[in-house]
């Protein structure tokens, strides 16, 4: 028989600050892997504190509880036999350390600072903490004396070291370690290390599980090992949704995988795996070439086995089997990721509910499909018997004098925590309308139906009373200006509070739409915001069908309206008439600008490969030019721009992920050299689409 280990990693529901919360939740996760017979646990990233503490980090507090809580977790009788790595922060030398503690039976093994630090996109942990800079390199920590008077210990190893048991060798490393060209997984398992484990606080994106899922299986494919992903699952109260989905993978294949998208607290993911297996995935010559060159790591002694002995192996025991990964498609990660999110704001913000103005518009019903989902995955955690769930939907659906209360549909969960409201003006069309009124009946929301003609009156009477003059629709003869200030008044709307403290608005695309500043971006929440408009129709589709919502298709079909101007016989307003570009178009503009970081130039150069079979090169110009022109006047928007779900590189997201000025100059160099170029290809005869013309794709 071979070495056979029972290894334990987690996923936890952390919030940020909720020190005595993550505590528990820790505690209980080791519960649970001692019950699964688990010798080692792994948990997520600065899982005392929650990752989302930000500029928390700051405050000398943050560190004093955190080993408060520390010292709760050693000293307790539920964590001892078991070799335990805990995330917190850690001040060493004065200096703010991400780190990873290792203990076993009240006893610090090692203190084990992260060496690279994610500073890009969502994340700015060079502003919090600084990475160990010094590889191979071990120093004493001097305990505190909360902790040291329970380990009995001075001082401990702090630094880059592995851990040395009877048996095995594991070294640690965490999140974007990962990610790195030269991650420390590679020379750990050069240098022998047979075990290793990865802390993550890794948040979701659309179609980026698969790249973390070819990441971990990688970093044991080439050199052999066995590698325990763990990870946040929930939001810990901020932008972000972190998917969880630990797992376990042995010489590059998965043989463990938690979920992705959970309700639960505590998730424990387990497998059994034989040491020997490594040992002999690691015979080629090659290999073990390179690894007779790697310098050699500080082994740090820890007196105990993590496998089982023979004659403590049970005789049905074995190795966990491979298993195929488990990834959702697009359109389930819109339905449950923000779902998620949503049901970790309600039930920590102390609030009676949401409150969207649904429009009958796609934006507003995605939203509301959302919140659908939200109930869905509540009603399927109360089946299965989440005890944290069943507590949580008492507390915000129940009647105070019923404490036995359970819903069984999704319906009455969402009857009791979402009101919805149809707000109507003499602009809005009856199919608009009835769409609103049959999805609310749909999905069970509280829905009132009313009109707000008075006050877009009131309004327009006042500003006729004050200015002298009386503004028109472009409909009726208005210049655009007039046009642009009545579609304001009307849209006004959006500051009505039906008395919820918790507001959840929609709102349109990637930096265009009818986004008017303090009304619009007035919301609390928008699980919406930096999910494209392509994306959003897809998911809309898959609801319709999952969920059984067939009034869903003739949100699909209807025609983009704001309905902010007055319906003709000959004239119904278009949202992408109005904006200039397509949806589709837009979509790949968000892109372009974002992910692959192109000023006008290079998008305009960009565009004509991608487009140049659809348009001429002067309508790509002025297509280029009419999105950076709108791109720099409303760019000041995105300043008061309401938080938003996290779902996409190129959220739009002001306060964390796009970090550019609010005030532009016109980008007239640029625009000099693309009509430069425009002029040089209309000399060589390129002045219509090269073929005939055909949809432009958005992905």
């Amino acid at each position: 028989m071979g070495h056979l280990v029972t290894l334990a990693t987690c996923s936890l529901n952390q919030w940020a600050l909720d020190f005595e919360g993550n505590t528990e939740r820790i505690i209980e996760s080791i519960r649970k892997a001692k019950a699964a017979g688990a010798t080692l646990r792994v948990g997520p990233e600065l899982e005392i504190t929650g990752y989302g503490v930000l500029d928390g980090f700051h405050e000398g507090d943050t560190f004093l509880h955190s080993w408060e809580m520390l010292a709760r977790i050693i000293d307790h009788p539920d964590c001892q036999d078991i070799v335990v790595d805990v995330g917190m922060p850690v001040r060493h030398r004065n200096v703010s350390y991400n780190c990873r503690v290792i203990f076993y039976n009240r006893k610090i093994s090692l203190i084990r600072p992260k060496m690279w630090l994610a500073n890009d996109g969502n994340y700015r942990e060079l502003r919090h903490f600084t990475p160990w800079q010094r590889p191979q390199e071990v120093e004493d920590y001097y305990l505190e004396q909360i902790v040291g008077k329970i380990t009995g210990q001075y001082k401990v190893p702090f630094g880059d070291a592995v851990i040395s048991t009877r048996d095995t060798c594991f070294g640690v490393e965490t999140c974007e370690e990962l990610f790195t060209p030269n991650g420390p997984h590679i020379p750990y398992g050069l240098a022998g290390v047979e075990i290793i484990s990865n802390s993550s606080g890794s948040h979701h994106e659309l179609r980026k599980l698969d790249t973390r899922i070819n990441l971990i299986t990688q970093a044991t494919k080439l050199s052999g090992g066995i590698y325990l992903y763990a990870n946040q699952q929930g939001c810990d109260g901020d932008r972000l949704y972190y998917d969880g989905c630990a797992m376990i993978v042995v010489n590059g294949n998965i043989v463990a995988q938690g979920s992705q998208f959970s309700l639960n607290d505590v998730e424990v993911v387990t497998a059994t795996v034989d040491i020997e297996e490594v040992r002999t995935y690691r015979g080629s010559s090659s290999r073990n070439m390179q690894a007779s060159k790697q310098s050699p790591y500080v082994h740090l002694d820890l007196d105990t086995r993590l496998s089982r002995r023979d004659d403590e192996a049970e005789p049905s025991l074995a190795p966990s089997e491979p298993l195929t990964a488990r990834i959702h498609a697009p359109e389930e990660e819109v339905a449950l990721g923000p779902a998620c999110w949503l049901w970790d704001y309600l039930r920590r913000s102390g609030a009676a509910g949401f409150f969207l103005p649904l429009s009958g518009g796609i934006d507003s019903c995605a939203t509301a499909t959302i919140v659908h989902s939200m109930c869905r995955e509540v009603i399927k955690a109360v089946s299965e018997g989440n005890e944290q769930v069943i507590q949580d939907v008492r507390r915000l659906c129940a009647e105070p004098a019923d404490s036995t209360w359970l819903p069984t549909t999704s319906q009455e969960v969402c009857n009791r925590i979402f009101h919805t409201s149809f707000m109507g003006t003499q602009n809005s069309s009856k199919e608009t309308r009835d769409r609103a009124k049959s999805l609310a009946s749909d999905i069970g929301s509280y829905h009132v139906d009313f009109n707000f003609d008075t006050v877009v009156t009131a309004l327009t009477n006042l500003f006729t009373v004050v200015t002298n003059f009386q503004p028109k629709f472009k409909v009726h003869g208005g210049s655009r200006a007039e046009n642009q200030a009545l579609q304001n008044f009307v849209n006004v709307r959006a500051e009505v509070d039906f008395s919820c403290w918790l507001r959840l608005m929609s709102m349109n695309g990637v930096l265009r739409g009818y986004l008017t500043k303090y009304d619009a971006s007035s919301a609390d929440l928008n699980p919406i915001g930096s999910i494209s408009k392509v994306d959003l129709k897809k998911f809309i589709a898959w609801s319709r069908d999952s969920f059984e919502l067939p009034i869903l298709h003739d949100f699909l079909s209807a025609t983009p309206t704001a309905e902010l101007e007055p319906i003709t016989a000959t004239y119904v307003q278009s949202d992408e008439a109005d904006m200039g570009v397509t949806y589709a178009e837009l979509s790949i503009f968000g892109r372009l600008r974002k992910i692959q970081k192109l000023g006008p130039w290079s998008m305009y150069e960009r565009l004509l490969h991608l487009w140049g079979n659809e348009y001429s090169p002067r309508e790509i110009y002025e297509k280029t030019r009419h999105f950076f022109y709108n791109y720099a006047i409303n760019r000041h928007k995105q300043t008061v721009i309401t938080p938003s779900y996290h779902a996409e590189q190129y959220s739009p997201d002001d306060n964390r992920h796009d970090l550019r000025q609010f005030l532009y100059p016109s980008f007239s160099w640029a625009y000099k050299k693309m009509e430069d170029s425009v002029k040089y290809w209309e000399s060589k005869g390129w002045t219509t689409g090269k073929a005939q013309k055909k949809s432009v794709k958005a992905d």
